[in-house]
């Protein structure tokens, strides 16, 4: 909501005080008035623009002696109402008036008023704006408007205030240059967003029941076929090639718009904007982009139904060619309303980070994979695209983004035996330099295998989902750490909140690979903290000691680990099931932590009680065998 501050400017005895008495009387007031009138303000009545609260109007003086309360009081202003009458006063507008206000340094519209028009009867209102107004508007483009009055006979002396509170409310400036007799730039992006997202089917036209949508949603009233009929047959004088019998294409909307700006309706295209949340400067609005959403330590946030339906359908309709990937071209097309791909992805090595089908496009799979990752990282960043892309809640009571994210429930202690309440699972792969990380990686995102070995200095991430016993699926990120590894690992907090499990690799057939491993632990002993998994790769080749204190199931058995180390090969298919053991040790964090002698010594008191328990029932049986023999 707006509080507008109009001062009314402009050189002695145009009419200044008599416009604003005119304007609160509803009629002209014969008796003399005062010089400068006090301040007023006016409460909103019909025909005020909705989002205007209230309305200052400031009378001032030309009088030399009283410049600086003049110059005071246009700072304070949000817009100028500039009043000349006659030929000299006019002539004073471009020479001292309008350079004047710019030398006070202000940067708000001007409403140019023609008053006293009722002294002016040989010169029609179409002269007068031909040959007075046009000119001066030309040359000083702080110029919002221009309006001929008479306080005298009570003409156009609302609508003079009114053009006021709409240069404030929705002002030209942002919107079109005149110069150029364009739209600018940034509004031409605005509005080509807004085409998009209303282009429900993405056919590259706005139909009858999407222009339908359109009005409904930026004007909350149904458009007539009268009025279709109309706007199609003035884009089409224009542009006849821009409206179909698909319906309007984008050169056609933005004509529309263009020409509700030319005409001085720019209203109209403010509350276009307005409608899809944008702001006087035409960027979306902050609490659109990043509404409120806190994620509690040691939980994480998730898509839920909701945003991965929205993801699903935005990948289908815009896989153009029905080939179960989205190419370059069609990412392009799918990311033109946001200012791109996500720098994470980016620096992820998107698409490389996801499932990609054999021509190298991102498949379903992969698109709800990278999407879940990116949620997981940053709720913020998914968020901000929702609201970029277009996500419509249909959840009244939560209209906003978030409607498309959850927050799973905190997991503080994870010994305790269970699943954890999430879907979204984070997995950092660790060991010695040719390990086979990677590998591991490329395996997990059903890459082919390279012989070549490339040291990896860049983080790098996978994602993708796996398949668990009983047919529930859950997203697995695994992140390379590359030349970042002592900064993760060395971040205990943040470590122990966004990490579900631990994955050490080592080379089986590498002898100096495994020592890395407890060198590692060692260094960072809150790893212990952390479900850990152990992998021997490269096991398709001949295994060999390794020159450490311990060996491998010599080292696990002493952390007493659930299991000795999984032995799997990059080039086996047998690899899947390390992915979904690894999946399990996050999700069951209980069962993938080192047995401590406590927990081996309750199985045996368990079992010991059990046994007992056997043999107390047998003996009971036997007793009551004998009575009943006896008894026989």
């Amino acid at each position: 909501m707006a509080t507008v501050r109009i001062c009314v400017c402009g050189d002695e005895g145009t009419g200044k005080s008599s416009l604003i008495t005119s304007l609160v009387k509803g009629v002209f007031v014969t008796n003399k008035i005062q010089p400068v009138l006090p301040q007023i303000t006016i409460p909103p009545t019909i025909g005020t623009p909705e989002n205007v609260t209230t309305t200052t109007v400031v009378d001032t003086s030309a009088l030399p002696q009283e410049r600086s309360n003049l110059a005071r009081e246009i700072r304070k202003s949000n817009v100028i109402l500039l009043v000349y009458s006659d030929h000299y006063s006019y002539e004073r507008v471009a020479l001292f008036w309008l350079p004047y206000f710019r030398s006070l340094g202000v940067n708000v519209p001007v409403v140019l008023c023609a008053n006293k028009s009722d002294l002016a009867a040989d010169h029609t209102e179409a002269q007068v704006i031909e040959e007075e107004m046009l000119p001066v508007m030309a040359e000083f483009k702080e110029i919002d408007s221009c309006i001929r009055t008479s306080a005298r006979e009570h003409r156009n002396v609302n609508e003079a205030f009114f053009l006021c509170q709409k240069a404030v409310t929705h002002p030209i400036a942002p919107l079109f240059d005149s110069k150029e007799s364009a739209l600018k730039p940034a509004a031409v992006a605005a509005l080509q967003r807004i085409f998009y997202l209303s282009d429900k089917d993405r056919d590259g036209y706005l139909s009858d029941k999407e222009i339908e949508d359109f009005q409904m949603r930026c004007f909350d009233k149904p458009l007539s076929k009268e009025d279709l009929v109309h706007i199609k047959e003035t884009i089409q004088k224009t542009h006849p090639d821009s409206v179909t019998p698909f319906g309007i294409d984008c050169r056609g909307f933005i004509h529309l718009n263009k020409m509700y700006a030319e005409k001085g309706r720019h209203e109209t295209v403010w509350i276009i904007l307005r409608a899809f949340q944008y702001t006087d400067n035409l960027s979306l609005q902050e609490s659109f982009l990043h509404p409120r959403f806190e994620v509690p330590p040691f939980a994480s946030a998730e898509l839920s139904p909701e945003g991965y339906r929205f993801f699903v359908n935005l990948f289908l309709l815009s896989d153009k060619d029905n080939d179960g990937g989205l190419n370059d071209a069609e990412l392009a097309s799918l990311f033109a309303p946001t200012p791109g791909l996500p720098a994470s992805w980016a620096d992820g090595s998107f698409p490389s980070s996801t499932v990609r089908n054999e021509a190298g496009h991102v498949t379903l799979q992969g698109w709800l994979a990278q999407w879940s990752m990116t949620t997981f990282q940053s709720p913020k960043t998914t968020l901000e695209y929702l609201a970029y892309l277009g996500f419509e809640s249909s959840d009244r009571s939560n209209p906003s983004t978030t409607a498309a994210l959850k927050v799973t429930r905190p997991r503080k202690r994870r010994k305790r035996p269970g699943r954890v309440g999430r879907n979204v699972v984070l997995g950092h792969v660790v060991g010695a330099p040719g390990s086979g990380k990677s590998a591991l990686l490329d395996a997990f995102l059903a890459r082919g295998f390279s012989h070549t070995y490339r040291p990896t200095i860049q983080p790098r991430t996978a994602v993708n989902t796996v398949e668990l016993p009983g047919g529930k699926q859950c997203y697995l990120i695994l992140d390379e750490l590359g030349e970042l590894e002592p900064a993760i690992l060395e971040n205990q907090a943040k470590l122990l909140d966004q990490c579900d499990v631990i994955v050490y690799t080592y080379d089986s057939s590498d002898p100096d690979s495994f020592a890395y491993i407890p060198q590692l632990r060692s260094k960072y002993p809150h790893l212990e903290e952390l479900p850990s998994v152990f992998i021997a790769l490269k096991a398709d080749l001949d295994r060999t000691t390794q020159r450490a204190e311990h060996q491998p199931h010599e080292y696990t058995a002493m952390l007493n680990m659930p299991s000795p180390p999984l032995h799997v090969s990059a080039t086996w298919s047998s690899i899947q099931e390390v992915f979904v053991h690894i999946a399990e040790a996050a999700m069951e964090p209980s069962t993938a932590f080192p047995r401590s002698e406590e927990d081996v010594e309750g199985k045996w008191m368990a079992w010991g009680i059990a046994l007992g328990a056997v043999v107390c029932a047998g003996a009971a049986a036997v007793m009551i065998w004998r009575r009943v023999s006896g008894s026989g």
